[in-house]
């Protein structure tokens, strides 16, 4: 990754908290996005704070809060059944746990669960649901876990290559990673441009296509095996998207359009948001 060898993109608004506006530059080789400027780490924490940051809170007051618990729930189940057929069970840590809830189902199946969550408004909430925590990755020993999974977490990551490296550390032999993130190459994506929710700058660094997940693990010896197709993300992303663009929740209009990114998804292979399952070699 090297912003001088990578061309101008998009101009992106942060429509969340700052109002600022960042430049998207594309890194061909890779065929990722990089949020340009980034910011410092101090200062990080101050775009996090927004309402439409859904995943810090169990909130189910109103019609979008309702519809995004109802759609979770499945979503957990869906997980669980992916994680449960790359490996017996055993130990797994997930990266960015927010309020815990799919630690929670996976500990109620049998695993032994370890979470990491740098928001305490989150974790609290975690805590009181019997999740366990660390406080970094480098407290973990090495090759100490089955699974490990980030669930629109990589994205958030400043020191990318770095942390890739410290996921190969802690996974075991033949162990699985399990990385779900947004793809600027869907349907809804190309449809929304500047107004794309998914974009989400700049508390996403970087943003993901096939080709760069693949070539980034590779150096690590973390082979992509399989891409699968995260379908309810298209509603929720093009929900935001519309009241980017256009000041509301146009609800049909999003389910329009989520219904012809997943069809588009269907034929190109490019959904709203991928899931990809990456094995140690």
């Amino acid at each position: 990754m090297n912003n001088a060898n990578s061309k101008p993109f998009l101009i992106v608004k942060d429509y969340s908290v700052s109002g600022e506006t960042f430049e998207l530059l594309h890194d061909a080789d890779l065929d990722m996005l990089i949020t340009h400027p980034q910011p410092s780490l101090e200062k990080l924490p101050s775009y996090y704070e927004s309402k439409d940051y859904i995943s810090h809170t169990d909130g189910n007051k109103s019609l979008f809060e309702k519809l995004y618990q109802f759609v979770k729930s499945i979503a957990l189940k869906n997980k669980l059944k992916l994680i449960n057929e790359q490996s017996p069970k055993g130990r797994i840590l997930d990266i960015g746990a927010g309020v815990g809830d799919f630690l929670s189902v996976c500990k109620n199946d049998g695993w032994q669960t370890v979470g990491i969550e740098p928001s305490e408004k989150a974790k609290a909430i975690a805590i009181q649901k019997g999740v366990s925590f660390v406080n970094d990755l480098a407290s973990l020993e090495n090759n100490s876990f089955d699974i490990i999974t980030m669930w629109h977490v990589l994205e958030h990551v400043p020191n990318l290559e770095e942390y890739i490296s410290e996921l190969k550390r802690l996974i075991k032999a033949n162990g699985t990673i399990i990385i779900a993130v947004p793809n600027f190459n869907s349907f809804d994506a190309n449809y929304y441009g500047k107004f794309w929710a998914a974009y989400d700058v700049p508390i996403h660094f970087w943003h993901f296509s096939k080709t760069a997940i693949a070539k980034l693990f590779a150096p690590q010896k973390l082979k992509l095996q399989k891409v699968l197709p995260m379908k309810f993300d298209s509603f929720y992303v093009s929900l935001l998207s519309e009241k980017y663009k256009n000041g509301k929740m146009n609800y049909l209009k999003a389910f329009w359009i989520g219904w012809k990114s997943n069809r588009y998804g269907k034929r190109n292979s490019e959904y709203s948001s991928h899931i990809y399952i990456l094995k140690k070699e």
